[in-house]
């Protein structure tokens, strides 16, 4: 029986955020991402939840790293659609941009690992994203804090591609001993859409 994969895009967005922020501790990294498997999805969850392990013991990296990575890993998923339904999205009354971006976001994290999913629902101007068996924290003792800051950047880069003020707040994590981990966000008001979004998705 074959090894479960991890998605192109989540391990792309690691591999380019770990780039971002330890460069001098990539290579060491490269070791578990295999870079030249990349382009076709071939790394195994065993080698990339290595590399998240290995990862939490660096000081101060795992906030910053998966910020970024999260980050990268919206802006990837938004600019594969095509510009007609970008332009679309972003153009619809706030209620239904907060969808969207949960739409989006459902998608990224069936992207992640085979056995994670997500649900979410909205009511007026509010989302609940809610994450089953998120693979970054999977861990085998509580943590005192959050560790599904890829999810949770991931969110707020697609409510900014979505053209929406929004805040995105944690409302439960698995490392901390929560069934799921839950993100909330919130709309203020419609924005103005970035001008460009990072680099090209490996």
């Amino acid at each position: 029986m074959s090894e479960p994969r991890i998605g192109r895009v989540v391990v792309a967005s690691l591999h380019q955020a770990l780039s971002d922020c330890l460069p001098l501790r990539l290579e060491f990294y490269e070791d578990y991402l295999r870079p030249t498997r990349l382009r076709e999805g071939r790394v195994g969850a065993a080698s990339f939840l290595a590399a998240l392990s290995f990862l939490r013991r660096e000081d101060e990296a795992w906030a910053p790293v998966m910020t970024r990575a999260g980050r990268h890993a919206a802006e990837w998923e938004f600019t594969s659609l095509s510009a007609l339904r970008r332009a679309w999205y972003r153009r619809l009354p706030l209620t239904l941009r907060v969808r969207a971006v949960l739409r989006l976001a459902r998608a990224l994290v069936s992207h992640t690992a085979p056995a994670t999913r997500a649900t979410s629902r909205v009511s007026g101007d509010t989302g609940r994203l809610e994450i089953v068996q998120s693979a970054f924290c999977d861990v085998r003792e509580r943590t005192p804090a959050p560790l599904c800051h890829f999810y949770l950047a991931a969110v707020e880069r697609l409510a900014e591609l979505v053209a929406i003020d929004a805040r995105v707040t944690w409302h439960g994590c698995r490392a901390m001993g929560s069934e799921t981990c839950a993100l909330e966000i919130s709309a203020a008001r419609a924005a103005a859409a970035p001008e460009a979004v990072g680099p090209n998705v490996p």
